[in-house]
């Protein structure tokens, strides 16, 4: 239970909080959340399932309230407090902002990091030895130039670069970063060269730290890799905040995808590589290995030719209309589903030679047994050749799970037109509901899911089964009001429409109807619902002298860097995105007083795994427009409206021209969900 002790420590560093925060005002909900989570810590509902899902409005101070609740707890109980987000915003917000103002006022003494993968990290000796040989790699030569590795090599020196890829001042190409990101076969800790390599620097620093910051892809990769980073779940308390994107987060991770053509040059390349390493490695056994990747690698593209003969005699059937063609019910063709174990087999045994060839390599070049100018080049190549080997394994290995009655996968096939028509396979998890489960939650000393839209039409149902917490006996639920004082600050105004938005018409109205819903003079966002409308509508306004800020024509930073400067300007400014433009936008004060948002934000199903999860739920005699589609959309059109309301002193007006949120039963049911707007519906 939680202490006496625990709750005055806590009641201590919120008054010494508040003391320090910048016209700071009282936030009920906020403590309603710090309490809810203290309790959920110290096992008060339930004495091991220690599990909280919290929707916290924008102005609640979420991430404040957990680090109030939870690092204290962490700090008495020797625990660790993992924090993952979604996206890199909030992770500096929190590294840069929230944690230092905790640390400083808390009272409170620890230390916190930021997680990152290690390919995100530079390798310092790479760059050195690439400056010393410039033949060593001929091939990021011509793209990674002497100028910008001695840039990059004096900046880290000088300390004015952290050594990963996101404290560059500029940004860097992705043949560049590849050619010196950090490997763990050529950046081995074993290797003393290594030890102040800035990946093995920030990895020191994870084990004396109460608090780690990652995203949900790192978090995921380690729990699956069975904690190599990160402690043990059962000595983490995990804050997973933005945690309305953990499910997606989940199948992209879990999900696979492998080419299957391979072109005569791979081949050539492959066994040059097998014949270099022969010749050079010393150590006993590596012969084996080599002969041993040599056979695998024939053996394996031998077994492949049957599905590539497969997809050549299908090619005009499969990709007539769409690039892709997915198959139904996850039911493998033939030829695919006899050959996927034998293809699993084989590439799971070339990865593991790979594997132990890159091990004797760097031995090798530990104990100096082979100059550098041989070591970096191959294992630069078996990096690539462990690559391909580690997708095929993924790929065949899901291939190979019977599909029962309930289907639990997508499968499908691609074929890229421009390249030469190669193609490859996906395979994708239609949920990780147990996979979460299994890896997170059953595991986990405690969880706190938090974000300001987990609940879809006013329900935590939707999010429960997405996460699979729905028979988790401890499961604690918390939603959170807003500070904010949506009935004075926010005016919520649908127009009288002539033309339903899925007719051809509607764009033409668009075009006719929006100047009277924008406002020149002040901050506007405009949201659509597909580019190609956005397009089109922008491109006829232009011809009429409006002038827009559009997504895709520059950077979304510059594009929000000059949005600024024109309201701060007193010019006005209209911003115009799609989807990725609705959610992690902050445009506070008059950065945005004037939000329109033209059509409802339907996903249509044409992505493979779409049309997979609506066959799925069809099959099981639900309907995939109501169970999938729709709450989909109700919680997109919450994020897009909350863009307008960032601060408690922000005010503005949100115009939406979609009038299915009152002419059908769902758009009830969306338009309710929806902070209490003062609204005007014209009839």
């Amino acid at each position: 239970m939680l202490t006496d002790a625990l709750k005055n420590q806590i009641r201590e560093i919120h008054q010494q909080l508040k003391s320090n925060l910048t016209n700071y005002q009282p936030r009920p909900g906020q403590n309603k959340m710090v309490a809810e989570i203290a309790n959920t810590l110290a096992g008060s509902y339930h004495s091991y399932d220690r599990t909280l899902l919290v929707e916290a409005g924008t102005g609640t101070g979420k991430s404040l309230a957990y680090l109030m609740a939870a690092i204290p707890f962490a700090l008495k109980q020797k625990k660790t407090l993992v924090i993952a987000t979604a996206t890199v915003a909030l992770q500096e917000q929190l590294v840069q902002k929230d944690l230092p103002f905790f640390l400083k006022h808390s009272g409170l003494k620890f230390e916190f990091c930021l997680v990152k993968g290690r390919q995100r990290y530079a390798c310092v000796e790479k760059i050195r030895q690439q400056l010393q040989q410039p033949d060593l790699l001929p091939l990021f030569q011509s793209t990674a130039p002497a100028s910008l590795l001695q840039q990059l090599l004096s900046n880290w020196q000088q300390r004015h670069w952290l050594g990963d890829r996101d404290s560059l001042k500029e940004p860097i190409a992705d043949e560049h970063w590849y050619a010196i990101a950090s490997d763990p076969a050529h950046c081995s800790k074993a290797n003393s060269v290594h030890h102040q390599c800035p990946f093995h620097l920030a990895r020191a620093e994870i084990e004396g730290s109460t608090v780690l910051v990652v995203n949900h892809a790192l978090l995921l990769a380690d729990l699956d890799a069975g904690s190599q980073i990160l402690p043990e779940p059962a000595d983490c308390i995990y804050v997973i905040d933005e945690a309305h994107h953990l499910p997606d987060s989940g199948r992209d991770f879990f999900s696979a995808h492998a080419p299957l053509s391979f072109p005569v040059q791979y081949l050539e390349k492959l066994k040059k590589t097998t014949q270099q390493l022969a010749g050079v490695l010393p150590q006993h056994g590596a012969m084996t290995e080599v002969l041993k990747l040599d056979e695998l690698a024939s053996d394996f593209l031998k077994q492949l030719k049957p599905v590539q003969h497969q997809i050549e005699l299908n090619q005009s059937s499969w990709f007539a209309k769409e690039p892709h063609y997915r198959f139904a019910d996850a039911v493998l063709p033939e030829t695919f589903a006899a050959n996927a174990d034998q293809l699993a087999e084989l590439s799971g045994k070339a990865l593991s030679a790979v594997e132990k060839l890159q091990q004797f390599l760097s031995e090798a070049a530990t104990e100096h047994k082979i100059a550098t100018k041989l070591v970096l080049p191959l294992q630069f190549e078996l990096t690539a050749i462990e690559h391909r080997f580690e997708q095929q394994s993924e790929l065949w290995r899901l291939y190979s799970v019977p599909q029962q009655k309930h289907v639990n996968q997508a499968r499908w096939v691609t074929q890229d037109q421009k390249e030469h028509q190669q193609s490859s396979a996906y395979a994708s998890p239609l949920s990780v509901s147990f996979l979460l489960d299994d890896l997170l939650f059953s595991q986990a000393f405690a969880t706190v899911l938090c974000s300001a839209t987990l609940t879809t039409l006013n329900s935590f149902d939707y999010i429960k089964q997405e996460l699979g917490l729905s028979q988790h006996p401890g499961l604690q639920t918390l939603k959170v009001d807003s500070p904010f004082d949506y009935q004075q600050k926010a005016r919520l105004l649908l127009p009288k429409m002539q033309t339903d938005p899925s007719s051809d018409a509607f764009t033409d109205e668009l075009i006719a109807k929006l100047p009277q819903y924008i406002d020149k003079t002040a901050g506007n966002l405009l949201l659509f619902a597909s580019y190609w409308q956005m397009q089109k509508v922008v491109e006829a306004l232009r011809v009429k002298g409006w002038s827009f800020l559009v997504q895709g024509e520059a950077s979304r930073q510059s594009l929000l860097e000059l949005h600024a400067l024109k309201v701060k300007a007193g010019e006005g400014s209209i911003l115009c995105g799609t989807q990725s433009f609705s959610e992690g936008l902050d445009l506070p004060g008059a950065l945005l007083t004037n939000l329109v948002i033209t059509k409802l934000p339907f996903a249509v199903p044409s992505s493979p795994l779409e049309e997979a999860l609506s066959e799925a739920i069809t099959k099981r005699g639900g309907n995939p427009f109501l169970q999938m589609t729709v709450p989909a959309t109700a919680r997109k059109l919450v994020q897009a409206c909350g863009r307008l309301l960032r601060q408690e002193m922000d005010h503005g007006r949100i115009v939406i021209l979609d009038r299915r949120l009152v002419t059908k039963t769902y758009g009830k049911a969306m338009l309710n969900a929806l902070p209490p707007f003062s609204r005007t519906i014209e009839e």
